[in-house]
């Protein structure tokens, strides 16, 4: 299986060169919070960082990169973000590679601020507007060197770049308060940035992609360092974590949390879900789901079921099922304690191909404009009292709320209301028209 080197850029470095270097090369944007979690890598990969995010979006996180490197992915960071995090992931396998990535390494430079840049749109290439700090430092000691800038001149323009913040950094804001002679060598380092001579993040990605291209894929190393590694629910939640509208995020798992919080017919699925993972857990150890069950609940052959057992089911279903019925259904309900196999992708998997999944994402958006307009207006009560307001909307009788909680996953009434805050104002505005999800 071939593998490929996927190289996140922007500014720094534009698509074309990336791809005039190495050929074969996917370019993606610069890289935010969970970029790196959604492109299917295999062992054998090579993920170069070059730009990504600092304020628009959230930075990329370290724990994205840390698991591509457990997954065998060869992971470079250089020039901008990818060298501030190379510098901060080397222990921990991540190569580091070009003059910007040594000088946060070795301390000469420690602030984000150092390779940050304002930068237009993707559709215009993500044009610089202005210019990163690190490439003033490195104009000036080329400047100072070759003759072309006075040394002294040098470290009056790095200062004036330093006192402003990295988003007013324009050549123009860099010379508003030089001297005359000095405003001379601030145009010479915009022409010698401008050209590339001078431009230390640009030098760097180039000089890191021409190695990637000779030298290919190189196995991660070994953690220095341990880690404990990215959440089953932080890849679930960043792999499908898309804005909607601008300003606003919706992943998969917040339009399963609408599914289950509001849908009558959600516990359904659920079940069906969870039956399948338990036949196949079943059929993994040679056993009937009816038998599979009894060994984890630890139920003899023809024991009853106790009552701390029973109270899982209502006392209808305790008349209609079977005693040899029931322990599946049990387990369904104690799944949160008694498995470790995490349901929600095989739930999400069917949610998908339901008609209704846009109308889930829609209520995700209504919830979060309700939410917006009822901001500073209405106080969102702790998860324990919200999580008791909301689960009278699916009282039946006869069942315990622990029932009603397992009919859509959730472990506590705490674990509830916590899932509840994002639509609570969703849910007050809908007033009394309430879903009486399950009851029926």
């Amino acid at each position: 299986m071939t593998s490929r080197v996927v190289v996140f850029a922007g500014p720094t470095i534009s698509a074309d060169e990336v791809r005039t270097i190495l050929p074969e090369a996917q370019v993606r944007p610069p890289a935010a919070r969970g970029d790196m979690l959604v492109l299917g890598w295999r062992r054998g990969d090579v993920a170069v960082v070059i730009d990504g995010y600092f304020r628009e979006q959230r930075s990329v996180g370290h724990k994205e990169i840390l698991w591509l490197l457990s997954e065998g992915v060869d992971v470079v960071g250089v020039a901008s973000m990818g060298a501030l995090r190379a510098a901060e992931l080397a222990p921990c396998g991540m190569r580091g590679h070009g003059a910007v990535y040594q000088m946060y390494a070795s301390g000469e430079i420690d602030g984000d601020d150092e390779v940050g840049v304002l930068h237009g749109p993707a559709a215009k290439g993500y044009p610089a507007q202005t210019v990163a700090l690190v490439n003033v430092r490195y104009a000036a000691r080329l400047g100072a060197r070759t003759g072309r800038v006075p040394a002294a001149a040098g470290e009056r323009i790095v200062a004036a770049a330093k006192a402003l913040p990295f988003a007013f950094r324009s050549w123009a804001d860099i010379g508003r308060d030089l001297g005359a002679a000095d405003r001379v060598a601030l145009r010479t380092f915009e022409s010698g940035i401008d050209a590339g001579e001078w431009d230390l993040k640009r030098l760097d990605a180039r000089a890191a992609l021409r190695e990637v291209a000779v030298r290919g894929y190189v196995p991660p190393d070994a953690p220095a360092v341990p880690w404990t590694g990215i959440s089953r629910s932080q890849r679930l939640d960043r792999q499908t974590r898309r804005e909607y509208a601008p300003g606003r995020w919706m992943s998969d798992l917040d339009v399963l949390d609408a599914a289950r919080l509001f849908d009558a017919d959600y516990p359904a699925v659920h079940e069906a879900a969870l039956t399948d993972l338990l036949t196949d857990l079943a059929a993994a150890r040679g056993l009937t789901v009816a038998g599979y069950a009894r060994v984890r609940l630890g139920l003899l052959e023809h024991d009853d079921l106790p009552s701390n057992l029973a109270s899982w089911l209502t006392v209808g279903e305790l008349a209609d099922l079977r005693p040899t019925q029931r322990p599946r259904l049990v387990m369904l309900r104690v799944w949160p304690v008694w498995q470790s196999v995490d349901w929600r992708p095989a739930v999400l998997a069917r949610l998908r191909e339901s008609d209704r999944w846009a109308g889930w994402c829609d209520i995700v958006a209504r919830a979060d404009e309700a939410a917006e307009e009822a901001r500073y207006r209405l106080v969102v009560p702790p998860p324990a009292v919200l999580g008791r307001l909301f689960l009278r909307h699916w009282a039946r009788s006869n069942a315990l709320p622990q029932v009603e909680l397992a009919r859509r996953g959730f472990a506590s009434i705490g674990e509830l209301g916590g899932t509840v805050g994002r639509f609570f104002a969703y849910d007050v505005r809908r007033g009394p028209a309430l879903v009486q999800a399950g009851a029926r």
